[in-house]
Formats: structure tokens, sequence, C-alpha cells
């Protein structure tokens, strides 16, 4: 939504695909939402509600599950409502998402009979590379026999994807006769620019990266609105401030982080601030003497008095949590968070729990460590200067400018 907004505001003709849950979200930026194909048309519930059968896969079988479900059935459809779009008005530029793959489909076409498609990072960075495990086993890279590893990894993530490979391949040849140029993960190597919102420090290196890769950092975010509450001035510096938060999708089974967060605190000296991402209050489970909540929160006057930010690894909460140099606690996870609770690990500012439910024991003794070491903030304050020397939106318009001359060009 930042980056509609963003365009709408510097009086571009935004055009905006995406499921109907969000049609209000999109009138709210300026943009014209246009509806995707009801048969791509997933809302932003979590997975397990989506599809209940995904609760009982683990590890191959789930990333397996996740790909075709996310990335390949959606794809056909995804492009016919391009295509459907740029028939009734055409574009400079396509600005998509990694996993939507309808706009790789639309590479497919000649490049003087389509718009420049550029892939705009707002996961973990998926590119394949002899430098980094496949992405959604959230396997950081390793100092011994790390290419070798990556190798065997990616022979067995072949076998794992076959199934939404196929199923990719069999719609791709049905619109354009032919067999796909890219991979599924890969495909933004063929498009005019990769566009990551994040900075080079919190992305592992690729020695093989591709030319068209440019890290502008996150998109410059309006504070929350939220009013403070009455227990704001709690905050005074007095203790800790340990942060806690699902988030505003994965918010409905507090035992993932809030909970075990609440009882593994209970006792100590610190001051534990839960944000329920919109849910009521009172659906939390019981509160210690030493915690407070509500619903939201405002961002920018809170992560400047928090010491600790626990969450379920969101890609997006935690860059706004680094831009404050807030060290981090990533907790388990599903879709892509596995891949940023381990650039939290790797990257030094903060830890990760691998754990989708992890016990209050284990939460306590990472938090504590977090607390207790400098070093994780020294790291988040050496990311924070990194993301604030970042152009963000400055540099996605100059790519997108860029590659919207060259499609004039071509036509």
């Amino acid at each position: 939504m930042s980056v509609a907004r963003c365009f709408v505001d510097r009086g571009d003709d935004v055009r905006f695909i995406t499921g109907r849950s969000y049609a209000d979200q999109v009138a709210a930026t300026g943009a014209e939402f246009i509806p995707v194909h009801p048969d791509a048309d997933i809302d932003d519930r979590p997975v397990t509600e989506l599809f209940p059968e995904r609760a009982r896969l683990k590890g191959a079988r789930a990333l397996a599950f996740d790909v075709e479900q996310f990335f390949a059935k959606p794809a056909a459809s995804q492009y016919e409502t391009i295509i459907a779009a740029l028939a009734d008005r055409p574009a400079d530029v396509v600005l998509a998402d990694a996993v939507s793959l309808g706009a790789a489909f639309l590479l497919g076409q000649p490049r003087s009979r389509r718009p420049a498609v550029v892939m705009c990072g707002i996961v973990p960075l998926p590119l394949q590379s002899r430098d980094t495990a496949p992405y959604g086993m959230g396997l950081s890279p390793v100092r011994i026999l790390n290419r070798p590893r990556n190798a065997a990894l990616a022979a067995l993530n072949r076998r794992v994807l076959r199934r939404p490979v196929e199923l990719v391949d069999v719609a791709y040849r049905r619109i354009h006769g032919t067999g796909p140029t890219f991979t599924l993960l890969n495909w933004g190597c063929h498009a005019e620019a990769i566009v990551q919102f994040t900075v080079p420090s919190f992305e592992y290196p690729r020695s093989d990266a591709p030319s068209n890769l440019h890290f502008v950092g996150p998109l410059s975010a309006a504070g929350s609105q939220a009013p403070l509450p009455p227990w704001w001035p709690e905050l005074d510096g007095s203790r800790p401030v340990v942060h806690v938060t699902q988030g505003t999708v994965a918010n409905t089974d507090y035992d993932q982080v809030i909970a075990p967060t609440l009882r593994a605190l209970a006792d100590e000296d610190v001051l534990v601030v839960v944000a329920t991402g919109g849910r009521p209050v009172e659906t939390l489970p019981p509160m210690p003497a030493n915690a407070r909540a509500a619903e939201f929160l405002p961002y920018d006057e809170l992560l400047p008095r928090t010491s600790v930010f626990v969450t379920n690894g969101g890609y997006g909460g935690v860059h706004y949590a680094l831009r404050f140099g807030v060290p981090i606690v990533a907790v388990g996870g599903k879709e892509d968070k596995p891949e940023v609770g381990a650039r939290v690990a790797w990257s030094g500012v903060g830890r990760r729990i691998r754990s989708g439910h992890p016990s209050p024991r284990v939460l306590r003794r990472h938090i504590r460590a977090v607390l207790k070491r400098p070093r994780y903030r020294a790291a988040a304050r050496g990311i924070a200067a990194d993301l604030a020397d970042a152009p963000g939106f400055a540099g996605l318009a100059a790519v997108v400018d860029r590659v919207a001359v060259g499609a004039r060009r071509a036509d």
C-alpha cells in the first residue's frame, strides 16, 4: 500500500490489482482498485485458516504446499487480470511482489508488446544462489562447505517442488506455447529490475546476484496515529520495555508469541507492552502485573523506548523496529517468517527461536540474553544507520522512471 500511496502522491496514474478484501485500503491510497481474478483471490487470513489441511504438514511437504497454493495455482489467473487491465489502459511499468507469478508470465510477451516489469521485494530476497540455501528452509549461510551444502539442498528442493513447477510449466505453455525461461523464485532476474525493500546488511551476500538487483531500504512509513493509552506515562525509562506483537494477520493464536512471553516475563523487572494488532484487548490471556496492552500503539513513540522487540517475524515489523535500532527476538512462524528469523540471527540484531510455539522458559532465556548483551543492540543500531542512509521511495522511483523510459523507447 505504501508503494501505491507514494506514486499517487507524486502524481502518477496508479492501478492496484489485488484481492477484494483490500479494496478499501487501496482506495485510501488514491489508487484505482482492480479485483484480481476470483481464482487467485486469496485474502490475508492465516494459511491454516485458508487451508486447514496445511496444519498437518511440516518441513518439505509444507513448503511444497505453500508454493503450489500461493505461487503456482494463482499464476495464470493473475496473468489474465494483468492482461485485461493493460488492454483497457496501457501502462509503462508493472510492479509486482515476488509471489506474483502472473507478472512473471507477462515476461513471456515480446519486450515491444509489454510494459517494463519490476519485482518488488516485500519479503526476504528469494533468488536462488550458490551462496544461499533454497528459499523457505530458513537456513543461513555457513562458514564451512557452504556451497556444497547449498547445492545438495537445491537438488532436494527441486524434487520437493516438482509438482508446483509442473503446474507452472503447463499453465505457461498453455498461454505462450513454450516453457518458461525462469524458475519459480528466480523470475525477477528476467524482469527489468528487482527492487528489494531492505539494505545489504540485512540480506545474505550473493556473489552471483543479478545486475538488475537494487536495495533501497523500506519505504518511509507514516507513524501510527493510534492514541496514547492511559498507562503511557509508565514508559518512563525506570525499567526495560519489552514489546511483543503478532502483527495484524497471524494474531488469532496468542499461544504463538504473546501468551508465552507474558508468562516468561511475569516475574521479571521489565514492562511488557502488548499490541494485539486490532483484536480487542479483552481477548488476551490473563495479564501479569507488569504487562500493559492496547490494540494499536504509536510505534514512532514506542520503539525509541523499547529494549527488545518480540515478534513472529513479519518483514515489515522487523524493519520498523530496526529503524530505531531495537534488537529482536523472532519466533518461528510460517510463510516467509522463518527466512526473516534466519536473517535476524545471521545479521546479529537479535535471536531466533525456531519453534512456532516456544515455551516460556525458552523465551525468557533468549529475551534475557538480548537485554543483557550489548552486541545485539549495537548490531541493530548499525542496521538502523544503513536504513537511514537508504533512499527508500526515491530509490524505487528512480528505478521505475529509468525502466519506464526504456519501455517507451522500445515502443
